[in-house]
């Protein structure tokens, strides 16, 4: 997600989201120390090496969200370091507004921006999070938000840590795959689709293929534990992001309001699940996913006041999930260790304390 989310207007009001990222990557056939080879179609392979790059990340954003917790269920917190900027910000970049002197203290950025300009002089696309970067240079090794979990899973596996799981398993992929582009088409961006909406008849289609969608996923999840198999996978990981902002502001701020996921029995029942697990719901901040939306999104929102709900109490409820076949891990797999010391939420609801 960039400051304001990279889109364009087509000539129906419909919002298009810019898709256009850095897609360079990670290969583990690279020497470590070495220096990023040329790939195919004008990218880069940059080598796996553990303390050279540093994953820049928001709590607000839930693309950087489904990051973030890979990151922490593979236990790549000794291998990759995060950066975490605060939630509000101006039209020019992510701000670490949040470390002391407003600096990111491993970098010492201020400005995201400044990472992306490192590397291409002039960046003229949106600054984005989740975003990787070289310490040593402070450049952008690479934004694109969907490849960075599959590196995590696959080119960082020798740092993986005792018991990861794995999130994207072969016999699996092509399904995955298929789940989670509809997932992005329809849901994670479908909410945005709705929410900036340019013309009434922009919003009712997007309003309509949301809820066809949301619909679709209540029956699913009716029938089965987890999107994609009996265990969690990145397909689980890329929803959780999107239903956990739904009733909190997606519901009022993007006018999805037909209903809220608490009021969905098998979204609610599965959120809770992964909302109770490690990794999810101890990654999740609340106040600063609303401040996010409500303050930096003035066309929206002009006056900037942040609600003060809705209750979410309810995610720590009993959800009888075990009723299905399955479970969140599959054996030999245990939960990722207790969150890194100085990666804890800044804002935990009084519930998760």
């Amino acid at each position: 997600m960039s400051p304001q989310p990279a889109r364009n207007a087509s000539p129906d009001g419909e919002f298009v989201r810019d898709t256009t990222y850095i897609d360079d990557h990670f290969s583990a056939d690279l020497a470590p120390g070495s220096d990023p080879q040329p790939a195919e179609n004008g990218s880069y392979a940059w080598p796996v090496e553990a303390e050279r790059y540093r994953l820049m990340a928001a709590r607000a954003c839930p693309w950087a969200h489904r990051a973030i917790i890979v990151r922490r269920l593979l236990g790549l917190e000794d291998a990759i370091s995060l950066g975490l900027a605060g939630p509000t910000h101006d039209a020019r970049s992510w701000t670490f507004d949040l470390d002391p002197n407003g600096k990111d203290p491993e970098t010492g950025l201020h400005f995201l921006k400044d990472a992306y300009e490192a590397r291409f002089p002039g960046y003229p696309r949106g600054i984005t999070v989740p975003v990787v970067v070289e310490k040593r240079t402070r450049a952008a090794v690479t934004n694109d938000f969907h490849r960075i979990p599959i590196d995590f899973q696959d080119a960082w596996r020798e740092h993986h840590r005792d018991g990861a799981p794995d999130l994207y398993p072969l016999k699996l992929r092509a399904e995955i795959d298929e789940v989670t582009d509809r997932i992005y088409r329809h849901v994670n961006n479908g909410v945005y689709r709705a929410g900036f909406a340019g013309s009434q008849d922009a919003y009712d289609e997007a309003y309509a293929d949301l809820w066809e969608h949301m619909d679709w996923l209540e029956d699913h999840l009716g029938r089965h534990r987890f999107l994609v198999g009996e265990h969690i996978t990145l397909a689980d990981i890329y929803l959780y992001p999107t239903l956990i902002r739904f009733d909190p502001v997606y519901v009022g701020h993007f006018k999805a309001s037909r209903n809220r996921i608490a009021q969905m029995p098998n979204l609610r029942g599965y959120l809770q699940e992964l909302f109770q697990l490690p990794g999810f719901g101890d990654t999740t901040d609340f106040q600063e996913i609303k401040e996010h939306y409500y303050i930096t999104h003035a066309e929206i929102n002009p006056t900037g006041v942040v609600p003060a709900g809705p209750d979410m109490r309810w995610l720590i409820d009993a959800h009888q999930r075990d009723r299905l076949p399955g479970a969140p891990f599959a054996d030999g797999v245990t939960p990722p260790r207790p969150v890194r010391a100085g990666e804890e939420v800044k804002h935990p609801a009084p519930f998760q304390r």
